[in-house]
C-alpha cells in the first residue's frame, strides 16, 4: 500500500470527481447543437466526450453530429453559443458525489491544504463550487483556462507545488480520468484514481494510480486513518 505520510495538499479534478455535471453537459450541447439544426446526442454519449476541456468536448459532439471531421472556424464559431448555453445550465441538474462534502470537510479540518485543478473554464468552476457550497474549502481552483496547458500536462499541479512551496511527495492529485493520473505522475505526485467518474469508456486502473477508490470517503482510509 503506498504510504501517504508525508502528504501535506491535496489536488482534487472536478467533473466527475467531485461533481457529476454530465447532465448539465449534455443539456447545453444538445441545445447548442439544436441551435446549429444538428442531431442531439444522448447523455451517455457526452459522458464520454468528457474530460478534455468544453473546446474538446464541443469538438466531439460536433464530430459526432456532423459523422465527419470538424472545421476549425466552425469550432471556433460554435463555442460561443455552447458556453452562453451551459451558463445557463451549469448546476440545474447537477449534483455532488455521495460524502464529498463531509470527506472535503474532515480533510480540511485535518489541516490539509485543498485545491480543484479541472480542465473546465474557470468562469463555469467557482459558480459551480459556490452553489454546491465547496469553495471556502480550497485555498486554489485552477481551471482549464487559467494557465498555458492544462491536464494531463503537469503544469498546473507543478504550479500548486509552486504556490504552497511543498515538495512533490506532499502533494496527492485525486480525480477520475487518465488525464489525472498523467498529469500526476508526470508531476512525479502520488494519485488516487476513482471508479466512478468519465474515463472514456476505460477503467481507472488501466492507468495504474497509486491506488484506486469506488467511493469517495474511501478516500479517507489513507488520510484521515493516522
Amino acid at each position: 500500500m503506498t504510504n501517504f505520510d508525508k502528504i501535506r495538499a491535496i489536488a482534487f479534478d472536478l467533473d466527475g470527481t467531485l461533481v457529476d455535471s454530465v447532465p448539465d453537459l449534455a443539456a447545453a450541447t444538445n441545445a447548442t447543437l439544436l441551435e446549429l439544426d444538428l442531431p442531439q446526442a444522448s447523455e451517455e454519449q457526452v459522458r464520454g466526450w468528457v474530460g478534455n476541456g468544453a473546446k474538446m468536448l464541443m469538438r466531439r459532439a460536433l464530430s459526432f453530429a456532423l459523422a465527419n471531421e470538424v472545421d476549425e472556424t466552425l469550432l471556433i464559431d460554435t463555442m460561443p453559443k455552447f458556453m452562453h448555453h451551459y451558463g445557463l445550465y451549469l448546476e440545474k441538474h447537477s449534483c455532488l458525489y455521495p460524502n464529498v462534502l463531509s470527506t472535503l470537510t474532515a480533510l480540511k479540518q485535518a489541516g490539509y491544504r485543498l485545491a480543484v485543478v479541472t480542465n473546465k473554464p474557470y468562469r463555469f468552476t467557482i459558480p459551480l463550487l459556490e452553489a454546491f457550497g465547496l469553495s471556502d474549502l480550497f485555498d486554489h481552483v485552477l481551471g482549464g483556462d487559467s494557465l498555458a496547458k492544462m491536464k494531463p500536462d503537469p503544469l498546473p499541479l507543478n504550479h500548486l507545488l509552486q504556490q504552497w512551496q511543498i515538495e512533490p511527495q506532499q502533494l496527492l492529485m485525486i480525480g477520475d480520468s487518465k488525464n489525472d493520473i498523467l498529469a500526476a505522475k508526470s508531476a512525479n505526485v502520488t494519485v488516487i484514481g476513482l471508479t466512478y467518474g468519465y474515463n472514456y469508456g476505460e477503467h481507472i486502473s488501466l492507468s495504474e494510480p497509486n491506488e484506486v477508490c469506488d467511493n469517495f470517503d474511501q478516500i479517507g482510509q489513507f488520510l484521515l486513518s493516522k
